[in-house]
């Protein structure tokens, strides 16, 4: 009696979706956790796009995809083309995991202010009430979503600010003694451009301060490493991106 063949598991695909992309954390991430899991059927690919155009293109040419990440600057545009959101992503305005289901939906969710939310909550005292928001894009809006739920009061800074936002240059220390956590989202300072940082006056940081950098690429960036000078605690993105990159492969599994 021949004993049956076993059958070989359907590869799945699974990729991110961003533009200057090379540096990306998410490929190197997942394709150490399949190879650490034995899935060498799961694959990960960095689908580095001009435009956001090109997105259904690689939906109809991509056989087997399953998942996506979506990275700067398509974390908004790429909304319109989906199928649903889910309630968070719609409420934050913001995609940045999209899982695509047998029938074509592509749903989107956002899995980085829950990332965002983990990683600063362990940081928090009691003096931390109020927060500034370095940047307006899709990032900003999963932290402004995810201080919403902390109870933690915020306002956005910007260079080019809107009648309810804070340019720059108003920081005084008046103000600046106002907010005792502050969050960079701006991709001011990734590697290459490590001298680069918000143009803050960083003597007003204080030990009171936690100053919060979405960039993991540099470790410490100059943002973080001048606010350490004066006392404050310091936290880059890379925990928010582990938090943020397991809970969109929950998402993908479900």
């Amino acid at each position: 009696m021949k004993s049956k063949k076993t059958k070989k598991p359907k590869k799945k695909k699974f990729g991110l979706l961003g533009k200057n992309i090379s540096y990306s954390f998410s490929k190197k991430y997942f394709t150490e956790k399949f190879e650490k899991i034995n899935f060498t059927h799961y694959s990960y690919t960095n689908f580095d796009v001009d435009t956001i155009e090109e997105f259904p293109k690689i939906i109809a040419e991509t056989k087997n995809l399953k998942g996506l990440n979506v990275t700067i600057p398509y974390k908004e545009s790429v909304i319109p083309l989906l199928t649903k959101l889910s309630k968070n992503a719609k409420i934050i305005g913001a995609v940045n995991t999209i899982k695509i289901s047998k029938d074509g939906t592509l749903k989107g969710y956002n899995t980085d202010f829950y990332g965002f939310k983990k990683a600063l909550k362990s940081l928090l005292q009691k003096q931390h009430q109020r927060a500034l928001i370095l940047g307006t894009g899709g990032a900003s809006k999963a932290v402004a979503y995810a201080l919403r739920k902390l109870n933690i009061d915020y306002d956005f800074v910007s260079r080019n600010p809107s009648e309810y936002q804070l340019s720059y240059h108003e920081l005084t220390k008046e103000v600046f003694s106002e907010y005792q956590i502050i969050i960079n989202t701006t991709p001011v300072g990734t590697f290459p451009d490590v001298d680069d940082c918000p143009p803050l006056d960083y003597s007003l940081f204080t030990e009171n301060h936690i100053a919060f950098d979405l960039i993991y690429n540099p470790e410490e960036t100059k943002f973080l490493r001048l606010a350490k000078e004066r006392g404050a605690k310091t936290k880059n993105g890379y925990d928010m991106l582990v938090f943020q990159a397991e809970k969109a492969w929950e998402i993908w599994n479900k």
